[in-house]
């Protein structure tokens, strides 16, 4: 088969982090195209917009959104109904009403739509759900702690309405969590740190539960300098799970 043709949305820090090198990577993709206000790629078609992009290169496969959540809605929409199978960056959007609209229309149109839970597809992130599977928890706590500074440097975005804030990089936390428990789990209490000058959150601490009662808790800092932590430890009756840097596993 012909290489899948992509076009991807936004030129920033994760597109040229993780996306350049992976399409690069693989022979079954052909980037085509990019749209980015402010930045170029060569060897592709450069546009400023999506609308242009998908005018000028109609024999696109898919559109890769690597915008902030704020504006993916309405894009995804566009390369949705151009036809267009369509991937999008964690989170998917800047609300559940927006993504569950993409899904109904996803389901009634000839491209697919892809939220790009990376870290879900870690390695070790189907063994731990089925040890667990089999164990009585007893406790869970979730410890995510980064430096915005490295991961999103000059990238005020983050910090304004839709943005996300810290919860742009615990959506990854919360996407192993949610694979690797048995049960559905329910918010119950948060603390949210927002600094003035900010209108989303550079810190939290979380209280969840489930339909047991177990405890789960989450540790959340947009601030840590130094070695970042990503750590989810996992208390139960046969001894203890810990999923370290995003998915490396620890079972004592």
């Amino acid at each position: 088969m012909p290489p899948i043709k992509i076009g991807i949305v936004g030129l920033g820090k994760i597109a040229r982090d993780q996306h350049l090198p992976a399409l690069a990577a693989n022979p079954d993709f052909e980037l085509v195209a990019v749209a980015s206000r402010n930045a170029s790629l060569e060897d592709a078609a450069n546009f400023a917009t999506l609308e242009e992009m998908l005018a000028g290169v109609p024999e696109l496969d898919a559109v890769s959104l690597c915008t902030p959540p704020t504006v993916r809605y309405g894009q995804a929409r566009q390369a949705l109904q151009a036809g267009k199978h369509v991937m999008l960056e964690k989170p998917p959007g800047a609300t559940l009403s927006e993504v569950e609209d993409l899904t109904r229309l996803a389901e009634a149109s000839p491209g697919s739509l892809f939220a790009t839970w990376h870290s879900r597809h870690a390695p070790t992130v189907a063994p731990a759900r089925k040890w667990l599977a089999s164990r009585q928890i007893s406790k869970v706590h979730i410890e995510w702690k980064e430096d915005v500074r490295v991961w999103h440097p000059g990238q005020r975005w983050i910090w304004e309405p839709g943005g996300m804030g810290v919860f742009d990089p615990a959506i990854n936390a919360l996407s192993i969590v949610t694979a690797i428990l048995p049960r559905s789990f329910f918010l119950r209490e948060g603390t949210l740190k927002v600094p003035e000058n900010c209108q989303a959150p550079i810190a939290a601490k979380l209280r969840f539960s489930d339909s047991e009662e177990t405890p789960i808790t989450a540790d959340l800092d947009f601030l840590q300098t130094g070695p970042q932590t990503w750590d989810i430890h996992i208390e139960t009756d046969a001894g203890n799970l810990t999923l370290r840097k995003g998915g490396e596993p620890d079972v004592h």
